[in-house]
């Protein structure tokens, strides 16, 4: 079996300043080693705990997460804020791997969320449209300028939904909105037509909202321009 890539490095604690050292997941294969899954979905991974005073806080740092039995990548990296990671190396590694979906996301939360959505056999382009379709009903349902941040939280097929969990407001309350499925199967039509250039990219590309309103600015100029194409007959 694949072994983690595992590296130590030493940590000083803001705390007490007592220096610990600790053994860092750079690169964690979940189907050679399953109990590493839900150490990462539960962020004791990445736990820090100071040996002297017993201080804990979470170390954020790169990790590669490869779950090859669902056929997904996902690459944390904080904070990254480009569409496709240039790392040579990285991807003279994974240039075989045919038929992976591979994704680079800057925090937990979403890093969270795309496994999740792989793991439920779901598209998380399609589920990225549909998050921002459905946080702009829930902008005029509540009547705020704006719902920016929020994620996949549930996906049920016996009941035919899928729900969200928006943050409203500077306080970031909680808001959970629930969708049909339907919504999310005219998204997966939306992205089989306008994606097929991103979803045809060999590398570890970032799949997040703003991609999303470019789909939609896209597909609602499409359906303008054929609505002044039949005026116009």
């Amino acid at each position: 079996m694949a072994e983690p890539n595992i590296i130590k490095k030493k940590v000083v604690c803001p705390q007490c300043d007592a220096v610990t050292e600790v053994e860092l997941h750079t690169s964690i294969n979940v189907t050679s080693h399953p109990e590493l899954r839900e150490k990462a979905m539960n962020e004791s991974l990445f736990r820090f705990t100071c040996k002297k005073c017993g201080h804990t806080a979470r170390l954020t740092y790169p990790v590669l997460y490869n779950d090859m039995k669902n056929r997904f990548m996902v690459y944390l990296i904080p904070k990254i804020d480009h569409f496709q990671l240039a790392d040579k190396a990285l991807e003279e590694r994974f240039k075989t791997l045919k038929h992976i979906d591979k994704r680079i996301v800057p925090d937990f939360n979403t890093f969270k969320e795309k496994i999740f959505i792989f793991e439920s056999g779901l598209s998380d382009m399609a589920v990225e449209l549909t998050k921002l379709v459905i946080s702009q009903a829930v902008a005029r349902k509540l009547e705020v300028q704006a719902v920016r941040e929020g994620y996949l939280s549930m996906y049920n097929t016996e009941n035919n939904t899928m729900g969200f969990t928006y943050f409203i407001g500077p306080e970031r309350e909680p808001y959970v909105q629930s969708a049909r499925l339907e919504i999310y199967g005219k998204s997966v039509s939306v992205v089989n037509e306008l994606a097929v250039k991103d979803k045809k990219l060999k590398g570890f590309i970032r799949i997040d909202r703003e991609w999303a309103e470019n789909i939609l600015f896209r597909y609602r100029r499409g359906r303008q321009v054929a609505r002044q194409k039949r005026d116009e007959q």
